[in-house]
């Protein structure tokens, strides 16, 4: 029997091995989804980096939780994750269920669920069913679910928390060190191009040559210059005769 599940509910666990899937329908513009899983000791954090399962680092150093490879079905598309709760360190408290949208924010992947199953089951149904909904459809993280100790057993929660922050935010919440990339310098400008030969400093601005003087007199000047004498007239002044 699958149990459809809400935000925030939770069921007990018989199985031993189970195995979570995310599922989703692709198409064009819909982005890529991407399972992880860390594994949080009871302070809420990671103990190391190593605690982090996901496309990059497939498998704990444990064994116990791994990360498989992703699928095209006729329901869709799937990620999924797989864990050996029995073989889990005892400072191992919870198992965090998380998804990353790679190209556009959860607002636009369509029929976002998990399905958990028991992983020694053969064509088993799923345990449970729970359809991802972001809250604002800006988020690029979600933690859909997690698995977490409850005495002697495992429980499953359904959560539906989102991250604007993407999984750098998410990672980094639980402790993951998270190694940003470094800012690129500024280009310095190109250097001018040095002055052509036989010129220590760029030419002097074109000064527009005034107009010369009419009939070879000087211009006319705004008051006269008691140094100046008008010349004897010329041929081209004579009288008419």
């Amino acid at each position: 029997m699958t149990h459809a599940m809400l935000k925030g509910s939770n069921i007990p666990l018989d199985a031993r091995n189970v195995r979570a899937v995310l599922r989703w329908t692709p198409g064009p513009g819909i982005p890529d989804v991407d399972a992880s899983a860390l594994l949080v000791g009871d302070g809420g954090r990671v103990r190391s980096d190593a605690d982090f399962v996901f496309y990059n680092q497939p498998r704990h150093p444990s064994g116990a939780v791994r990360h498989l490879a992703k699928k095209r079905l006729v329901e869709g598309a799937t990620d999924s994750l797989e864990a050996d709760l029995h073989a889990l360190e005892p400072s191992v408290d919870r198992i965090v269920l998380a998804a990353s949208a790679d190209g556009g924010p959860f607002g636009l992947v369509r029929d976002l669920c998990v399905l958990l199953y028991d992983a020694g089951a053969a064509d088993a149904e799923p345990v449970a069913l729970f359809e991802v909904q972001p809250e604002t459809g800006a988020e690029t993280a979600m933690i859909c679910g997690e698995l977490y100790r409850r005495g002697e057993g495992w429980k499953f929660r359904a959560m539906g928390q989102g991250y604007a922050s993407g999984l750098v935010g998410l990672a980094t919440e639980f402790g993951i060190s998270v190694d940003e990339p470094e800012p690129e310098e500024p280009t310095p400008p190109a250097p001018a191009p040095a002055p052509a030969p036989g010129y220590g400093y760029p030419p002097p601005p074109s000064v527009p040559p005034s107009a010369p003087p009419a009939y070879g007199y000087p211009q006319q000047r705004s008051a006269p210059d008691p140094a100046f004498h008008l010349p004897p007239q010329g041929p081209q002044f004579q009288p008419n005769r």
